[in-house]
């Protein structure tokens, strides 16, 4: 008999590692543990269709109940591990039952990042991660009519496009002196600033924050100027911290991360990791990275089933990513960080462009903005010399 896997963590990666492994041909028992109180779910409409009320939580499911029956999928929702006892291979829940198991896999995830501002403990101070926390942002939006989003990375500008279709005043208040300086060049990021400007957001650039205002509930970010920007919902959206808190307290290598090889195995042989907790050395790229993204959670999910069911693999992928921001789609091949060069290829002005990335003369990333044809072919010639030619007309 095949020995039972559990995995933890029933979002993108936990749930297609589980139905990879069905796929696979594995028989054995096959449980599966979220702490939420839904079946597995897809998170990047929740700062964009989900939130703006386009689709209901119906349409965030990535299978339907029937999926895991007739799979056998023991699912378990809403449902906290505690600890890892990695000697006597079990898990004890947060309400104290415990579960063997034979092999592990890690799929946690990632929680919202959080600073250490004054009167961030207020009501109204909000992150976006989970259907819970859009609940919350949907009621705060029923009442208050100025939003204030402290970050303008994907997240914070996907819901500052959302709450303006909403009919808010916006303002967006970010620490560095262009929007999605982290992953884009200056010529994409003046673009969508130039965008989001035109619709009307106060965006604020190269501006710190001393405090959140109000007595109990948040009324206004006060400045490091001394400005107060009036507000009754602020989001916080400054990225996201892998959860490896779990891993490292049963002794599982970490750093930033669950640290797994190219198969998705840790340290300890009887477990593996996917998805956004994860770091991996990736030969394309030379370093050890870390990727917060649907691409990277199912790939890996699935090459961790493969290895779970004796197969010879060594994942190193190519990462794409995507944001939609009012009718704007960005679109980002590769990793752009250490260009030495850009091609800028169509117009800014007609919203149809993309920016290559190289690097010594070769294509490293590419980001496309409604330019669809030029992101499909940058995924097959990342890595190649630039020349003319290499990708289509924007």
């Amino acid at each position: 008999m095949q020995e039972e896997i559990v995995i933890i963590g029933a979002g993108q990666a936990g749930a297609q590692v589980a139905q990879s492994l069905r796929q696979g041909g594995f028989e054995g028992p096959l449980r599966l543990i979220g702490d939420e109180p839904y079946l597995p779910y897809q998170r990047p409409p929740l700062s964009k269709k989900f939130l703006a009320g386009e689709i209901e939580t119906d349409g965030l499911l990535l299978r339907p109940p029937a999926f895991f029956a007739a799979n056998d999928i023991d699912l378990i929702p809403d449902t906290r591990v505690a600890a890892i006892d990695r000697k006597s291979k079990r898990l004890r829940l947060e309400n104290g039952d415990t579960l063997p198991y034979g092999k592990l896999v890690l799929a946690t995830g990632t929680r919202a990042r959080s600073l250490p501002i004054k009167g961030a403990d207020k009501q109204g101070v909000l992150t976006l991660r989970s259907i819970a926390d859009v609940d919350v942002i949907r009621k705060r939006l029923e009442t208050c009519t100025r939003v204030a989003i402290i970050g303008a990375g994907y997240i914070g500008l996907e819901v500052a496009a959302v709450a303006k279709g909403l009919g808010k005043d916006v303002s967006v208040i970010e620490a560095q002196d262009r929007p999605m300086k982290r992953v884009v060049s200056e010529t994409v990021s003046a673009f969508f600033a130039d965008l989001h400007s035109s619709k009307g957001i106060d965006l604020r650039l190269n501006t710190g924050i001393e405090a959140i205002e109000g007595n109990g509930d948040a009324t206004g970010v006060r400045l490091a100027t001394g400005e107060t920007v009036p507000a009754g919902l602020v989001l916080m959206a400054v990225g996201a911290e892998p959860n490896d808190s779990l891993a490292e307290e049963a002794g599982v290598e970490t750093d930033n991360g669950i640290l797994v090889d190219g198969s998705g195995q840790t340290s300890d042989p009887d477990i593996y990791a996917a998805g956004d907790c994860t770091r991996f050395y990736s030969n394309r790229y030379k370093r050890s990275v870390r990727m917060e993204s649907v691409q990277n959670a199912i790939d890996q999910a699935k090459i961790v089933a493969q290895a779970l069911v004796g197969q010879d693999v060594d994942y190193d992928p190519l990462p794409w990513f995507w944001s939609d921001q009012y009718d704007i789609k960005l679109q980002i091949a590769g990793l752009s960080d250490g260009y030495d060069d850009t091609v800028v290829v169509g117009s800014t002005e007609d919203r149809k462009f993309y920016v290559a990335y190289l690097k010594a003369g070769q294509l490293i990333a590419v980001d496309s903005i409604n330019a669809p044809r030029s992101h499909m072919m940058a995924r097959r010639v990342i890595g190649e010399t630039w020349r003319e030619g290499l990708l289509p007309e924007a």
